[in-house]
C-alpha cells in the first residue's frame, strides 16, 4: 500500500486531494496545526465523509521537526505539500508571515525528506501568480516569472528551491504551477467563492448587494478535482518535471458573475458594488494557461467547466446556507 503525506490536507485541494487518494488505495496522513477550534478546520474533509480514514499528526511546516516525526512515523512514498498563506491579499498586510509559511516553509518539507529519506517523491503547490506581470500572452513552464505581490514571490522561492533541490540532491521533487481552480470547498475570501455566497445570500433574503473590487480582472479558471488529479500524475511518471495546469480559457470576474447571478434569476447590475478597498496593491490583470505538456505527459485534461463550477457552487452554497451550515 502507497502511503502520502499532505500538509494543509484541511484546505480545498488538500481534502480533494486526500480523496483521491484514499479511492486510489493509498494510506494518507496529514500534517495540521492545532487551533482553538480544531472541529471547524475537519469541515472540508467532513464534507467529502473521509476523516475517520486519515491519520493525523500535529505540526507545522514552519516547524521542521514536527514534519520530521511526521515522515519518520509515517514512513510516506509521496509528500504533497500544499499548505501555504494562499489569500493574496493578506499577504500585502502579513508578508513575514507569508514568506515563512509559503516560502521556508516548503524548504523545511524538502530538507526533512532529504534528511530522512531521499526516495520519498514531493510535490510542490506552485501557482499562477508567479507569472504576475505577464511576459507571455499564454504561460508555460517556460515563461519568465514576475511577480506581482508577497504572495507569489515567496511561492516563487519555494518553486525554484524545489528546482535546486531536484538537481542539488538527486530528488525526486516537482512543482505544479497551478491556474486558478475553485470548488463548493473554496475559502470565501477568495473571489469565486465570496461571489457564489453572495448570490446565494441575495437569493434568499440575507442580504441585497455584494461588494466586489477589480471585476476587470481576467482568470483561467479550473475545478479543484481535475487539478488534484494533475498533482498525483506528476509524482507518478519516471522523471520528476514541473507541468503547468490550466484550462487555456480566461474569464473576467464580471462575466463570473453573470454566469453565478443568472443562475438563480438575478441581475449582477442590480446587485454588485464596486470597493476600490478590495482592489489589489499591485493587480494581476490576465492569467491565460498552456498545459499542452502536461496533456501530452501526463495525459490530463480539464473535465468541468467553468460554467458547470460556478453553478455547482452557488446550489452548495444556497444548500449551506438554508441549513445554516458553515464551510
Amino acid at each position: 500500500m502507497k502511503k502520502a503525506l499532505i500538509t494543509g490536507i484541511t484546505g480545498q485541494d488538500g481534502s480533494y486531494l486526500a480523496k483521491l487518494l484514499l479511492e486510489k488505495g493509498y494510506a494518507v496522513a496529514g500534517l495540521i496545526r492545532r487551533t482553538s477550534n480544531s472541529e471547524y478546520s475537519l469541515a472540508r474533509l467532513d464534507w467529502q465523509n473521509i476523516t475517520s480514514d486519515i491519520t493525523f499528526f500535529e505540526g507545522d511546516i514552519t516547524d521542521i521537526s514536527s514534519i520530521q516525526r511526521a515522515i519518520i512515523n509515517f514512513e510516506p512514498n509521496e509528500v504533497y505539500n500544499l499548505a501555504a498563506q494562499s489569500f493574496v491579499h493578506t499577504s500585502w498586510d502579513q508578508p513575514i508571515l507569508t514568506g515563512q509559511t509559503d516560502g521556508v516553509g516548503a524548504v523545511n518539507v524538502l530538507e526533512s525528506i532529504r534528511l530522512v529519506n531521499k526516495d520519498i517523491r514531493f510535490y510542490q503547490a506552485s501557482t499562477s501568480e508567479m507569472y504576475g506581470l505577464i511576459q507571455q500572452e499564454r504561460q508555460t513552464e517556460n515563461t519568465p516569472f514576475y511577480p506581482r505581490s508577497p504572495y507569489a514571490a515567496a511561492k516563487l522561492y519555494a518553486h525554484w528551491m524545489t528546482v535546486n533541490y531536484r538537481e542539488s540532491f538527486d530528488m525526486y521533487a516537482c512543482s505544479g504551477i497551478l491556474f486558478n481552480h475553485e470548488s463548493p470547498l473554496r475559502g470565501v475570501e477568495f473571489v469565486t467563492r465570496k461571489v457564489t455566497s453572495g448570490v446565494a445570500k441575495i437569493k434568499l433574503g440575507l442580504a441585497e448587494n455584494l461588494s466586489l473590487g477589480n471585476i476587470d480582472a481576467k482568470r483561467d479558471w479550473g475545478h479543484a478535482k481535475d487539478y488534484v488529479k494533475g498533482m498525483w500524475l506528476m509524482l507518478q511518471q519516471d522523471q520528476a518535471e514541473d507541468y503547468v495546469l490550466a484550462t487555456g480559457l480566461t474569464t473576467t470576474v464580471r462575466d463570473m458573475c453573470e454566469i453565478a447571478f443568472n443562475h438563480v434569476g438575478l441581475n449582477p447590475q442590480d446587485h454588485v458594488e464596486i470597493d476600490e478597498k478590495l482592489f489589489r496593491p499591485a493587480e494581476v490583470d490576465v492569467l491565460l494557461g498552456n498545459a499542452t505538456k502536461a496533456k501530452q505527459k501526463l495525459g490530463w485534461q480539464p473535465s468541468i467547466s467553468l460554467e458547470e463550477m460556478i453553478k455547482e457552487m452557488v446550489d452548495e452554497d444556497i444548500s449551506r446556507l438554508s441549513l445554516n451550515l458553515s464551510l
